[in-house]
This record gives structure tokens, sequence and C-alpha cells, in this order.
């Protein structure tokens, strides 16, 4: 486990206003409650509460690790005939300096169709 610094500092703040992920036209998540991570420097991701996907994700077999936030699991997104392999994941026991992003599942921007913030 690595410990956020000034080397390689992670920030999560909450995301304000709605937030939406779209796939074949679907709404797949749903929330005015995302985090926004911002992780040295990569671009921020959203992290939505797992309450607001609506139903259609279910767990690959895909893992990883990263040393800052823990072990991520994956999601695929399931949507009518649609699938989208790996499209969402989730670090289900995160380490405690970014805890706060436990409960939640990012989304692949190549992912889905569009994540729409407003």
């Amino acid at each position: 486990m690595k410990l956020p610094g000034p080397d390689h500092p992670i920030t999560i703040l909450p995301q304000p206003g709605l937030v939406r992920v779209i796939v074949e036209g679907s709404v797949v998540a749903e929330t005015r409650a995302a985090l926004s991570l911002q992780e040295a420097g990569y671009l921020p991701v959203l992290y939505i509460p797992r309450a607001d996907v609506l139903g259609v994700v279910r767990r690959s077999t895909r893992r990883s690790h990263c040393p800052y936030k823990g072990d991520a699991s994956y999601f695929d997104l399931v949507v009518g005939a649609t699938e989208r392999a790996d499209a969402a994941w989730s670090y289900e026991d995160p380490f405690p300096a970014v805890a706060a992003i436990r409960g939640h599942l990012a989304f692949y921007p190549g992912r889905v169709d569009a994540i729409e913030q407003g």
C-alpha cells in the first residue's frame, strides 16, 4: 500500500449536480451523489453509488491492483442485447486513504455512450 502525497496526490470531492451514464439510449446510472476522484496527473474519475446503478451490471472475472487504492473488481454492462465488457469497476475494500469510494462504481467513458454531467 502506498499513501497519496505530494508526488502522487489523490483528492475525492462531491461532484455537484446530476450525473447520468447512458448505454444504447438507456440510463444505466443516475445520481446526485457522485464523487470525483482526481489522482496525480490523470483525468478526474466519477464514482457513482452502487444504489444509483440501475441493475445492468454483471461481475466479470477481471481484477487489478492499484498500490494507492487497492484491489479493483470489474463489471460488464448488459443493456438489452448489448454487452459492454469490463465497462465499470469498483474498489470494494479500498485502502483507508480512499475509503470514500467504497460502495461506488466508476465507468470507462469509452465503454459507455455518454457520461452526462449537469
